[in-house]
């Protein structure tokens, strides 16, 4: 018999806040930022020894000791019980993997450090933050592009609803590395560098590259009553897919699908849904390819689901990307208060069944459809109830 999922705590790493309240207050009132300028490893890790994990591996180290702190689950309860770790990243330390090379190349072979080559696998700040949060369950990394985060959410909560494992930390990192920022550039991915990107703007022409570091914590409903845990939100249903066709445009109808199979999962009906957290970045195709995917999806609505965008805040942050959605579409439920598409003045998005504004607005959110897609035609969806959440 499969176990329900349900969503007990939240950290977050980013350049809005450390806290997903901070975060969605940020995003209520149109704040934008997408570089973290402030992050402070003392603050989080203390008089530890931090030196072993490089920049990204610091951010999903103290991203899910919140998650953890949020959720009540201590370390004497870590060391009695497993706890697993899932991420989600597209490039992982690529930083440190770059210059770990560069100064080998460079300088020679004996240059080369070996506390750095630890940070040069896809896998090493997974393994970073178990060790240093003593998370003894499994340990998995995804790599799926924009899609990772949501995917590793997904892979968490099948874990737990199979019997796998009781308690998951899943969630999401990737950092703005100037080597990153230089490959998305030459793929004609980034837009203008003088103003932020406004997913779903008229004049979008590319996305700005944000960074981050986001987890929940996941737990088996029965597990999370046991220790009289607070549920945040039931993991309903999920589902995932690739999109890209033969002519690498990404189709609307297989990302309307993999957004179906989720609610199918969740038995409920697109009418059911409150809000979309949606993957909106400024991406000229990949936006549009979205909002032809909802508005397939939600065709027998009566009235337009109201639409969340992050991206308008934090700018697109890869890896973090769908658990940072995942937060904001709990805290509009948490709060009643549903974010607007930060900058959004006019679009050229011509569709009938989703409402995309600017301002935000109240309202009451019980369930809401997370989808994540990238360029490369990855997607995921999920669908989260916080109808009966404690929070």
């Amino acid at each position: 018999m499969r176990r329900t999922v349900v969503v007990t705590g939240a950290g977050v790493i980013s350049a809005l806040g450390c806290a997903p309240a901070e975060v969605h207050h940020a995003l209520t009132t149109g704040r934008r930022a997408g570089a973290i300028a402030d992050f402070d490893p003392q603050a989080h890790f203390g008089a530890r020894n931090a030196r072993p994990l490089d920049r990204l591996a610091q951010f999903v180290a103290a991203a899910a000791g919140l998650a953890l702190a949020d959720g009540g689950c201590s370390p004497e309860h870590r060391r009695d019980r497993p706890v697993g770790l899932v991420l989600g990243t597209m490039f992982a330390g690529v930083r440190t993997i770059c210059a770990f090379d560069r100064r080998a190349l460079e300088l020679g072979p004996e240059y080369a450090s070996p506390l750095d080559f630890a940070n040069t696998v896809l896998n090493a700040p997974a393994g970073q933050a178990a060790i240093w949060h003593n998370l003894r369950g499994p340990n998995a990394t995804i790599a799926a592009g924009v899609a990772s985060g949501l995917q590793a959410i997904a892979y968490a909560s099948e874990l737990i609803a199979s019997g796998a494992a009781d308690a998951v930390l899943a969630g999401g990192a990737d950092e703005r590395a100037p080597e990153t920022l230089d490959a998305l550039a030459r793929a004609g991915l980034l837009g203008r560098e003088d103003a932020p990107a406004v997913p779903y703007a008229t004049d979008r022409d590319g996305f700005t590259l944000g960074e981050a570091a986001a987890f929940v914590l996941l737990e088996a409903a029965e597990a999370a009553r046991e220790r009289g845990a607070r549920v945040r939100a039931t993991i309903a249903g999920h589902s995932a897919g690739h999109a890209r066709a033969r002519d690498e445009r990404i189709d609307h109808r297989v990302v309307s699908a993999v957004c179906r199979a989720a609610l199918d999962e969740a038995h409920a009906a697109s009418t059911d849904i409150d809000a979309v957290s949606a993957a909106g970045s400024g991406s000229v195709d990949v936006d549009a390819c979205e909002a032809r995917a909802l508005d397939l999806l939600f065709g027998d609505r009566a009235q337009p689901v109201p639409l969340i965008a992050v991206k308008a805040g934090l700018g697109e942050t890869l890896g973090a990307s769908g658990p940072l959605q995942l937060m904001a579409a709990m805290e509009a439920a948490r709060s009643g208060c549903l974010p607007g598409v930060a900058g959004l003045e006019s679009t050229d998005i011509n569709v009938t069944h989703v409402d995309i504004r600017q301002e935000a607005r109240p309202l009451r959110v019980n369930t809401t459809l997370i989808d994540a897609i990238g360029w490369d035609g990855h997607c995921c969806a999920i669908v989260i109830d916080t109808a009966a959440n404690d929070a």
